[in-house]
C-alpha cells in the first residue's frame, strides 16, 4: 500500500509538493482554500500535473506528468486522507488555517510546516487557547522549502532545482526522528535533524538574503518592476558586506542560546552542492537561483511580509532576550515598517505569539528540547 500525504495548499510549493510526493510512490490528497481553488480546477481540467523539461530555454530536472490521487476543497476530507499534513503556505497563513483545521484533526497525526519560521510553537499554542490541549500532534518545521519552483501555466510547473537535503526538527523534540522516519518515504531529498525548532527557525537560509537585499534595493525593484535576476543583480560588493553585518548578529544570538548554527555561506554550499567562496559568489553563481529571471516589486513581496515579519521579529526577539545587539536587524525592520506603514515589532512572530513570553533563555530552550 502507498503511503498516504495531504498537501494543504494550492500555491508553487503546493502544487511542487503533490507532483514531486507522486512521483516519489506516495498517494496525495491536495487542497485549496476557497479564493485559491483555481490552481485545483486547472488540474482536474489537465487531469494532473505537468513539470516542464526546460523553462527560459534552461534544461529543469524532474519533468514529467503525475496524476494526483486526490483534489479537494474540503478540509475535512482532506485530513481524514492521511496521518501526514503538509503545509506549504506562507507563516501569515499558518494559523487561520491551524484553527479551522483543529475540529478534524486527530491523534497521532504529523503536521509538517514549510517553511517552519517557529510555526511549530505558535499551532502548540493555539491548540490549547482553541480547547485542544489533549490532541496528541507532533509538528514538524522544515528551514524552507525543498524546491526552487514557480507556477508557470495551468496545471504546469517548473522545477528549477531543488536542495540535497533538508535540515528539519519536530516538536517535542524527542519525536524528531520518529517522524523523519514516516516523512521520508514520500519526500524527494533526505530530511536532516536538527536538536529543536527554534534552531530550524535560525537557520532559514533566507534569514538575511531575503529581508535585506530586498530592503537595500528598493527603489530598483519597484522603478524597474522587478524585472531582472533578484540573486545576481541585487547582490553586490557592498550588500554583501551588509549581509555579512547581520550574519554575525545571528550567529551571536545562536552562540548565546547554545546553537552551533551553521554558517550562511557552509549552508548554501551543502544545501545546493557549491564550493563558493563567499555568500556574494553564491548569489552571483548559483545555477539554480540564476533561472529566476525576476525579482520582487514592492514591499508588500513576501521577501518582506513573511521574512523579515517572521524571521527577522523572532531573532530581534531573541536578542533583546540573551542581551545580543542586533543594529543591522533592528535598522531593517524599521525600513520595513516605513515602507509598509506598520509596525512589524509588534505584528510579527514574536516570543509571545510562540507562547515563550514571560521565559528566561534556559526555560525556553527547555521548553523547546
Amino acid at each position: 500500500m502507498n503511503p498516504r500525504v495531504s498537501v494543504i495548499g494550492s500555491g508553487n510549493a503546493g502544487l511542487t509538493a503533490a507532483y514531486h510526493f507522486t512521483m516519489q510512490g506516495a498517494d496525495v490528497c491536495l487542497y485549496g482554500a476557497p479564493g485559491f481553488d483555481q490552481p485545483l480546477t486547472d488540474i482536474e481540467q489537465q487531469d494532473g500535473i505537468r513539470a516542464l523539461d526546460s523553462f527560459n530555454d534552461v534544461p529543469l530536472t524532474y519533468d514529467g506528468f503525475q496524476k494526483i490521487d486526490k483534489i479537494s476543497r474540503d478540509l475535512a476530507e482532506t485530513i481524514a486522507y492521511a496521518d501526514m499534513l503538509v503545509l506549504p503556505v506562507p507563516s501569515f497563513a499558518q494559523e487561520p488555517l491551524f484553527i479551522n483545521m483543529l475540529p478534524h484533526l486527530r491523534n497521532g497525526q504529523i503536521i509538517m510546516l514549510m517553511p517552519g519560521n517557529y510555526g511549530s510553537l505558535v499551532l502548540n499554542r493555539l491548540k490549547k487557547e482553541q480547547g485542544y490541549a489533549d490532541l496528541d500532534l507532533t509538528f514538524v518545521d522544515a528551514i524552507s522549502i525543498p524546491w526552487a519552483t514557480r507556477i508557470v501555466g495551468p496545471a504546469e510547473i517548473a522545477i528549477l532545482g531543488m536542495k540535497e537535503f533538508l535540515p528539519v526538527a519536530a516538536f517535542p523534540a524527542s519525536r524528531t526522528q520518529d517522524a523523519i522516519d514516516a516523512l521520508q518515504p514520500v519526500m524527494p531529498l533526505p530530511l536532516k535533524p536538527l536538536d529543536n525548532v527554534l534552531e530550524a527557525g535560525l537557520e532559514n537560509i533566507n534569514f538575511g538574503g531575503h529581508p535585506l537585499l530586498t530592503t537595500l534595493n528598493m527603489g530598483l525593484l519597484e522603478n524597474y518592476d522587478g524585472q531582472f535576476n533578484y540573486y545576481k543583480d541585487c547582490c553586490s560588493v557592498s550588500t554583501a558586506k551588509a549581509a555579512a553585518v547581520m550574519e554575525t548578529e545571528r550567529q551571536s544570538i545562536g552562540k548565546a542560546l547554545g546553537l552551533q548554527l551553521l554558517p550562511e555561506l557552509e549552508a548554501m554550499n551543502a544545501l545546493y552542492d557549491m564550493e563558493c567562496k563567499s555568500v556574494y559568489e553564491v548569489n552571483r553563481t548559483s545555477e539554480t537561483h540564476g533561472k529566476l529571471n525576476s525579482a520582487p516589486n514592492s514591499a508588500s513581496n513576501r521577501y518582506i511580509t513573511e521574512d523579515a515579519a517572521y524571521l527577522l521579529v523572532p531573532c530581534y526577539e531573541l536578542g533583546q532576550l540573551v542581551g545580543v545587539e542586533t543594529p543591522m536587524i533592528t535598522s531593517c525592520l524599521h525600513i520595513d515598517n516605513a515602507y509598509n506603514e506598520t509596525n512589524y515589532f509588534e505584528t510579527g512572530r514574536t516570543l509571545k505569539q510562540m507562547g515563550l513570553n514571560n521565559m528566561s533563555a534556559q526555560e525556553i530552550m527547555d521548553f523547546v528540547n
